[in-house]
């Protein structure tokens, strides 16, 4: 839509105010006189000035000119309602409307004045950005209240756990060594599961709600196959106590990546706990690392259920409520996968979950190899 400046409007409307009175006052005496001038000069029946005026012809010149400065006033009016004071007033009552908490304003109306189109467009961007932001805070909102939910519901299950065997011991109900040494490994077990989880939960609460990821990289040459080996190794007893068993295959090539040690160790120790934990016992779990390309591909293997096809739109996404990421059996709070693709792609490189063909399902990820000098 063509644009005038306010300016020109005004412009404008004073040429149309100057002119149409004067147009109209032709246009009568024309149709009055049969002539365009004033005069009679060149006639050969001169009228007398005297009786050419009437009284009539004045009241209708007169008219003409009130009729064609009205008529002017009357087109402006119009223009000045159309596209300076209905737009300004739509903003107005919508900004009123917004005021009141309702953003669904949708029909402002258009202005060929220039600088009123501006000021609609910057109102509608303004509508819009504060409609998206509504919307992003009801979303948090409704994270907010579900992650509520979900960090009583998953500390629910070890506390009661925990507190019912301890109960247990203090009762004497475990009054043979073998049924001590199991209330035991099962308070253990739960008080590993509450640790888990507040560290979980403390680092996404980093991530979400502080502005940064929550990871302070403190960068070094590492060798990934060792913080892999490493991993496996603190985690093979509990691995043996299910009778799975973890077979590492690390090929050749150069496996030495520029990262934080503690960072990437983490990552590793959640994959092969969630492998551990997602493996039914006498299954098996595969740790595979290789170079390809300047890159660095770690695999972790199960043979569990794997993952379904839903699990797999969602299965990165925190708190997500999966068969297998919320499985509560397992004291998972649905964020090891989260972390774990944050710290990786910290690190420059990325996290992929997929299903095997036969049974189970593998999490790779892959990071820059970094070329170290030969001393």
């Amino acid at each position: 839509m063509k644009t005038v400046r306010i300016r020109t409007f005004f412009v404008l409307a004073f040429i149309l105010i100057s002119t149409f009175p004067w147009i109209a006052f032709v246009v009568v005496h024309w149709s009055l006189t049969n002539r365009l001038g004033m005069g009679t000069a060149g006639s050969k029946n001169p009228i007398p000035a005297n009786a050419m005026m009437t009284t009539s012809m004045n009241l209708w010149l007169v008219f003409a000119v009130a009729f064609g400065l009205v008529f002017a006033i009357f087109l402006i009016g119009i223009a000045l309602r159309r596209y300076i004071i209905k737009p300004l007033d739509v903003m107005r009552l919508a900004a009123a409307q917004i005021a009141t908490g309702d953003l669904d304003v949708n029909d402002l109306s258009k202005s060929r004045i220039l600088e009123i189109a501006e000021v609609r467009d910057g109102f509608e961007s303004m509508v819009l950005a504060l409609q998206d932001s509504f919307q992003k805070q009801v979303a948090l909102e409704e994270e907010r209240t579900f992650i509520i939910n979900s960090v009583a519901h998953d500390l629910r299950t070890p506390l009661f756990s925990l507190r019912g065997y301890l109960d247990g011991l203090e009762r004497g109900i475990a009054n043979t060594p073998d049924k001590i040494t199991m209330y035991v490994n099962v308070c253990r077990e739960s008080a590993s599961q509450l640790d888990r989880l507040v560290a979980d939960l403390f680092t996404f609460t980093q991530m979400e709600y502080t502005g940064s990821d929550g990871f302070e990289i403190e960068g070094d040459v590492v060798n990934i196959v060792d913080i892999v080996t490493s991993s496996v190794d603190s985690i093979r007893i509990i691995a043996e106590e299910k009778e799975i068993s973890i077979l590492v295959e690390t090929l050749s090539g150069n496996t030495f990546v520029h990262g934080d040690t503690h960072l990437l160790t983490r990552v590793t120790n959640n994959l092969m706990d969630n492998a551990v934990r997602h493996t039914p016992r006498g299954g098996k779990i595969t740790v595979q690392s290789k170079v390809t390309s300047g890159k660095t591909y770690v695999s972790f293997r199960d043979s569990g259920t794997g993952f379904t096809p839903e699990d797999l739109l969602h299965v990165f996404e925190p708190l997500y409520r999966g068969d297998r990421s919320r499985n509560l059996t397992t004291g998972g709070a649905g964020l090891g996968l989260t972390i774990a693709q944050r710290i990786i792609r910290r690190h420059g490189g990325d996290i992929t979950v997929e299903n095997n063909s036969n049974a189970g399902a593998t999490v790779t990820f892959w990071l820059p190899v970094r070329t170290v000098a030969v001393t």
